[in-house]
């Protein structure tokens, strides 16, 4: 199969609309700088320059699909609190349709605090309770996106552990698929490894790889081995390893696996690359990408994220930049050549 032309591609984006299910959560960030230590504690001192808030989860998932120049659908639950008012607003004006997002009454949103001073994190507080299973809520939501499959080109499961995402509703997914197949891209969590299912494409970093194949991936060899280990147990028709600063690697069954060196040329912040990855992916497939093209988008545009401080998107004009300005990275058919993995 010859692969599109990556502009043709990128210009596609715009015709794809994905229905982004998940855990929504706002993240809010401090800014500062650091000049002394307290004398209460062995702890820094840290100015506050400036705040502001993000979309975090699978709301920025929702982000990264308008910032590329897609229709982004969101389908999740909040909490009736101003984080979850806000969260709503933010996603309404980056474009993405709420018509998905339900607000619990007895239930918090998901927000994340992180306080970075000199562009490093120096610490992180989490509000989260989760989301009960059979809150009506939850119901409601992904009620929502069973009925409403026909209306995209592809779904994304943006997965992470907080209780939209269960094992019943990973079931209906591929029962439908079963029946009518359409792209369903996930971005797993362990609290649901045994349960994936059927996808298009399931995009685990190292480590929950690691985890799900229960094989500590230290080299190629094991890598590999992880690899095929996740398309046996997930059924899946591919699996998309993340690695950092060491790229990707993509599996499929019955081919060798390519490995894709990072497009990175600063990591300072991975905070929500993965986020970026689903979204590019679930773009790229949408628009006729081969499974190959669409890793070196998704390897392109998680280069440009990491390179900022924060929960990051790109543009499709940035990403259109990113490629045309330099050749996409090498793909590496497996060999016998080492490939170092942390």
């Amino acid at each position: 199969m010859k692969t599109m032309p990556y502009g043709r591609l990128l210009s596609r984006f715009r015709d794809v609309r994905v229905l982004v299910a998940g855990d929504l959560m706002l993240d809010q960030f401090i800014w500062g700088r650091v000049e002394r230590i307290s004398p209460e504690a062995p702890v820094p001192v840290v100015q506050v320059t400036t705040e502001n808030f993000r979309l975090g989860g699978s709301a920025n998932v929702a982000h990264n699909v308008c910032a590329l120049g897609g229709g982004a659908v969101a389908a999740g639950v909040v909490g009736s609190d101003p984080a979850g008012r806000r969260l709503i607003g933010d996603l309404r004006r980056v474009g993405a349709d709420v018509s998905g997002v339900f607000q619990g009454r007895g239930e918090a949103t998901t927000s994340k605090t992180r306080i970075i001073a000199h562009q490093q994190q120096v610490v992180r507080l989490d509000r989260e309770e989760g989301i009960a299973a059979d809150s009506r809520a939850a119901a409601r939501a992904r009620g929502f996106l069973l009925a409403n499959l026909w209306r995209v080109k592809v779904v994304v499961l943006s997965d992470y552990g907080k209780g939209m995402v269960t094992p019943s509703l990973l079931a209906a997914l591929a029962a439908v698929r079963a029946r009518r197949r359409f792209f369903l891209v996930i971005d797993p969590k362990e609290i649901n490894f045994p349960h994936y299912r059927s996808a298009s494409l399931v995009t685990p970093n190292r480590a929950e790889a690691s985890r799900a194949a229960g094989i500590d991936i230290r080299d190629e060899p094991s890598l590999i081995r992880a690899g095929e280990e996740l398309l046996r147990r997930w059924e899946s028709e591919a699996v998309l390893i993340t690695r950092g600063e060491h790229g990707m690697s993509l599996f499929r069954p019955g081919i060798a696996p390519h490995h894709f060196p990072t497009a990175a040329r600063h990591v300072y912040d991975v905070t929500g690359a993965g986020d970026t990855v689903v979204a590019t992916c679930a773009l790229a497939l949408g628009a006729g990408a081969d499974l190959e093209a669409t890793a070196v988008l998704a390897n392109h545009a998680a280069g440009i994220v990491v390179g900022e401080v924060g929960t990051a998107t790109v543009s499709v004009d940035r990403l259109r930049a990113e490629i045309e300005g330099g050749a996409a990275p090498r793909r590496r058919a497996s060999g016998r050549r080492k490939v170092e993995v942390r």
